[in-house]
């Protein structure tokens, strides 16, 4: 829990039982198909892109790169957006990765 962004370490401090809850549903989608580790973090990296959301994108990219994803592959989920849902989300989504990626030990690939 100490490496959770300050506002999801609140929420798991003060409601432990539903900040359970939610891990464990993260973790039974995740094993509920047959899609890999880095699939599952480069489909949610698109989702986090697509729903605008730049906490959530932050997030998976961390937990991406900390499992050996590529800064590479997580700019080309950006760039696998801009045809859906335009080029400036695209860009917010680059821009979102970069500011992890530039300062994450392991995102200088």
């Amino acid at each position: 829990m100490t490496d959770l962004p300050s506002a999801a370490h609140r929420v798991a401090a003060d409601y432990p039982d539903v900040w359970d809850a939610f891990t464990a549903l993260g973790a039974a989608c995740g094993e509920a198909g047959p899609l890999d580790a880095k699939t599952r973090h480069l489909v949610k990296l698109a989702i986090a892109i697509a729903g605008r959301s730049e906490g959530a994108t932050h997030s998976r990219v961390r937990r991406a790169l900390a499992d050996g994803v590529t800064a590479e592959e997580l700019r080309h989920v950006a760039m696998l957006v801009a045809p859906t849902l335009g080029l400036q989300a695209a860009v917010a989504g680059l821009t979102w990765i970069d500011d992890v990626v530039q300062n994450s030990p392991v995102g200088t690939n």
